[in-house]
C-alpha cells in the first residue's frame, strides 16, 4: 500500500572533496600539508584527499621531527572513506617517478607540481559544486625549467577551465583573529595579477575593476553571510592630487566605484591605498578593491602573513591556496608554519557549504 502525506527529507548532501596538493614538493609545500592535516577541523565536514606521492611524504614525516606522526595511506581516486587527523589519505599523481631533489629549484620540482595539479583538477572537476582544491606553494622558476608558461595557478586553472588568464583574479582573505592586534575579516581582489608593473598599468580599466569588485562581493557574501563594504582604491600617489599625479583615479577608477554602487554593491572610493588599509584593518572595510599585485600583497601580508589565504575568484570552482612561498631556505628544519594551510582548508570548505563557486 503507497505511502501517503508528507514526502521524506531529503538525503543530506554529499560531504564536500577537498583536495590538497603541496604545490612544488621541494619546498615547504609537504610539511604544511601534512601539519595542518593533523590539526585542521575539516575532517568533521569533508573528505579531504592529498594528491602526491606517498613514499614523498612518509619521508617528510620521518625525516622532519616536529611534524605529527601520522600514518600515510594510499587509495584510488573514487576511494569513498572519510578522512581523519591520524592517517594521511592520498592519491598518486599520474607522474610519480620522477625524484625530486628537496630544498632547490629543479625541472624535476616543477613537472611534479604541475603532474599533482593535473590530478587534484580532475577529481575536483568529478566532485562539481561538492569540489575544492587547496594548494600549496609553487616557484615560478621550476615551472618555466619544467617546459610551462604559466606565471602560476590561477593562470594554469583559467586555462584549464579553458578561460583566457584574464578571466581569473586573486583575493586574499584574512580570517578574524582573537589575538587584539589586527581586526578582521578582510578580503582583497587584484584587478591585475602577475605581470610587469607597466603592463598592469596599461592593462587597468573600468570593466576590469568592475569585474574584480562583484567577484569580491560575492565571496565576501558568502564568507561572511551578510552585504559588505568595499574600499577601492587608487592607483596613483595621495589619489593623484586631482589629476597632478595622474587622471587613472577620475578616468577609469571612480567610474567603475559608480557602476559597483549602481549594481547594489557598497563601494566607496577611489581612496589612497596608503590610508585605506589602515581604515580597513581598523574594520572601516571589509573588503578592498587593489590595482595591482604588491598594492595588496605587502599589506595584507604585514597584516596577517601567515594566517592570509589566496581565493581565486572567476573560474567555475573552489580554488584557495596558502599566501607564502616555497622557502626552499627551510626545508627540512621544523619551521614551516602550517597556519595558513590550515585557513585555506577551512575557508574552501565554508565555500563549498554556502554553495559558492569562484564563477559566483
Amino acid at each position: 500500500m503507497p505511502v501517503t502525506g508528507h514526502s521524506p527529507p531529503p538525503p543530506p548532501p554529499c560531504p564536500a572533496l577537498v583536495c590538497l596538493t603541496c604545490g612544488d614538493p621541494a619546498g615547504i609545500g609537504p610539511e604544511v600539508v601534512l601539519d595542518a592535516w593533523s590539526r585542521t577541523t575539516a575532517h568533521t565536514r569533508a573528505r579531504l584527499r592529498v594528491v602526491a606521492r606517498a613514499d614523498l611524504l612518509r619521508d617528510v614525516l620521518r625525516t622532519v621531527r616536529s611534524l605529527p606522526r601520522l600514518a600515510v595511506e594510499q587509495v584510488a581516486a573514487d576511494d569513498p572513506r572519510p578522512s581523519n587527523a591520524e592517517t594521511v589519505v592520498v592519491v598518486e599523481p599520474d607522474n610519480t617517478e620522477e625524484v625530486v631533489p628537496r630544498g632547490r629549484i629543479s625541472a624535476a620540482g616543477g613537472r611534479a607540481a604541475v603532474g599533482a595539479l593535473e590530478t587534484a583538477f580532475r577529481l575536483v572537476q568529478s566532485a562539481g559544486r561538492r569540489g575544492a582544491l587547496v594548494t600549496g606553494p609553487l616557484h615560478k622558476e621550476a615551472l618555466h625549467a619544467a617546459g610551462h608558461d604559466v606565471p602560476g595557478h590561477t593562470e594554469w586553472l583559467a586555462r584549464a577551465c579553458g578561460l583566457p588568464d584574464a578571466a581569473a583574479s586573486m583575493m586574499l582573505w584574512l580570517p578574524p583573529t582573537t589575538d587584539g592586534l589586527v581586526h578582521g575579516p578582510l578580503g582583497v581582489v587584484h584587478v591585475t595579477l602577475h605581470e610587469s608593473l607597466a603592463t598592469a598599468i596599461e592593462r587597468l580599466s573600468t570593466p576590469g575593476i568592475v569585474a574584480a569588485g562583484e567577484r569580491l562581493a560575492s565571496l565576501l557574501v558568502a564568507l561572511l553571510g551578510r552585504r559588505p563594504r568595499i574600499g577601492v582604491a587608487a592607483l596613483n600617489p595621495h589619489g593623484g592630487e586631482g589629476g597632478l599625479f595622474g587622471d587613472e583615479e577620475t578616468r577609469i577608477i571612480a567610474p567603475a566605484v559608480a557602476a559597483l554602487r549602481a549594481a547594489g554593491i557598497e563601494a566607496a572610493g577611489p581612496f589612497p591605498a596608503d590610508t585605506l588599509f589602515l581604515r580597513a584593518a581598523r574594520g572601516g572595510f571589509d573588503g578592498i578593491v587593489a590595482q595591482y599585485h604588491d598594492q595588496g600583497h605587502i599589506p595584507v601580508k604585514l597584516l596577517g602573513m601567515h594566517r592570509a589565504v589566496n581565493i581565486t575568484l572567476g573560474l567555475p570552482l573552489v580554488r584557495t591556496s596558502v599566501a607564502h612561498g616555497t622557502a626552499f631556505d627551510i626545508v627540512g628544519r621544523g619551521d614551516a608554519d602550517s597556519t595558513s594551510m590550515e585557513a585555506a582548508i577551512d575557508a574552501a570548505v565554508r565555500l563549498v557549504e554556502a554553495g559558492w563557486s569562484g564563477a559566483g
